[in-house]
């Protein structure tokens, strides 16, 4: 966490013309010797411009003539601004923190045939750090896939369900076809990362709406309490819609059969 200490001066009523008077009552700014000389404490800051001299007790000032009518008051504010952890800071728009397993499996259902990276990560994993600044940096250069990252820490029941016992670890997912590969990678085989990117990033239509996880990888969520127990209905609109469009084909397929029986009709 970064601190910043900073000095704040309020000399209430002063103005340029106070400065240069000699009435009575007036600050009158004066050198660090001089100041010392009258028993007055010089701050470091100045004020337009010139050194400005308080007594001990920081509530007076050093001037020709003796006065209480005006005051400088000297009060130290602290400045505290949260620095970024490190998972934090090089995120791209098309990177995603995923909160829960049923945020996941909804993401990966909802993703249509874009490529969808699971990237799991640790704060603690010393490997995770020194990749991170590479796969932001790939996801960078894809913007059309979706990268979906995945605290170990904070979600470790569904990474125990999804069976990840190694980190850094991804897991590739495209379209109807689910998960098309799963590794882990370091710096020095981020290779195998970039050609996975190369070989699943270009755009493909699959004939079917996205598979996401497996059926039985939503079991093991479900009896652990993750998602819900009814998980049947995270799969049943994939298959209401591939009915959909069996049916759909079907009634097309049936209109050009009776349309092709009665041409024939009409003609013999």
């Amino acid at each position: 966490m970064a601190r910043s200490l900073k000095s704040v001066f309020i000399a209430p009523e002063l103005n340029e013309s106070m400065l240069g008077s000699k009435t009575k009552g007036a600050l009158v700014p004066c050198s660090s010797n001089k100041a010392k000389s009258k028993g007055c404490s010089v701050l470091n800051n100045v004020f337009m411009g010139e050194s400005v001299a308080l007594d001990e007790k920081g509530l007076g000032y050093c001037s020709s003539k003796a006065s209480s009518s005006v005051s400088v008051h000297a009060q130290a504010t602290i400045s505290v601004s949260k620095s970024l952890k490190w998972w934090e800071k090089n995120l791209k728009p098309n990177m995603t923190e995923i909160h829960s397993a049923q945020e996941l499996v909804h993401s990966l259902l909802k993703a249509g045939d874009s490529l969808v990276v699971v990237d799991f990560y640790s704060p603690g994993c010393g490997g995770c750090k020194a990749l991170d600044s590479k796969i932001c940096q790939i996801a960078g250069l894809h913007p059309n896939a979706i990268f979906l990252r995945v605290n170990y820490d904070e979600l470790k029941n569904m990474c125990h369900g999804l069976r990840i016992h190694v980190l850094p670890f991804f897991r590739f997912y495209r379209g109807a076809e689910g998960r098309v590969c799963s590794f882990s990678c370091t710096n020095a085989t981020i290779k195998k990362f970039k050609d996975a990117m190369a070989k699943y990033s270009n755009e493909s239509c699959s004939f079917g709406p996205a598979k996401g996880l497996e059926e039985s990888e939503l079991k093991i969520l479900a009896s652990m309490g993750e998602i819900s127990n009814d998980y049947s209905l995270l799969l049943y609109p994939k298959q209401e819609k591939m009915k959909n469009l069996v049916k759909d084909f079907s009634g097309v397929w049936n209109m050009t059969s009776n349309s092709r029986g009665v041409m024939k009709d009409t003609i013999f």
